[in-house]
C-alpha cells in the first residue's frame, strides 16, 4: 500500500500544471485527514521514499486509483499517473477543488 493518497487537484490559471494537491495519509487500513500541499511537497516526499496512489470516490465509499511518479522533462519534474514525456502534469480522474 502507499504512503499517501491524493483525492483533488488544483492547476494552474491555464490548466496545464498543478500547483495544489489534497493528500490523505494511509494509517494501517485507514485513510487519513486530507490536507492540502503545495505539488512542490508532494516531488520532495517523493524524493525521501514516500510513495502516492490517486484515490477515487465511488459512490460512498473510495477506491485505489493509479499508482503517482515523477516525470522529468527537460529539467523540470512532472506529477503522473503515466510516463508520458508531456510537460505537464496528469493525475487522470482525480477532481479539481476549489
Amino acid at each position: 500500500m502507499a504512503d499517501y493518497g491524493i483525492t483533488g487537484v488544483k492547476y494552474d490559471s491555464i490548466g496545464k500544471h498543478i500547483e495544489w494537491v489534497k493528500v490523505g495519509e494511509f494509517t494501517g487500513s485507514s485513510f487519513g485527514i486530507r490536507e492540502n500541499w503545495l505539488r512542490t511537497k508532494v516531488i520532495s516526499e517523493f524524493e525521501k521514499g514516500k510513495t502516492f496512489i490517486t484515490v477515487l470516490k465511488h459512490g460512498d465509499r473510495l477506491k485505489k486509483g493509479s499508482d503517482i511518479s515523477i516525470v522529468t522533462v527537460n529539467g523540470k519534474k512532472y506529477i503522473r499517473t503515466d510516463n508520458n514525456d508531456k510537460n505537464s502534469d496528469n493525475l487522470k480522474d482525480i477532481p479539481e477543488f476549489l
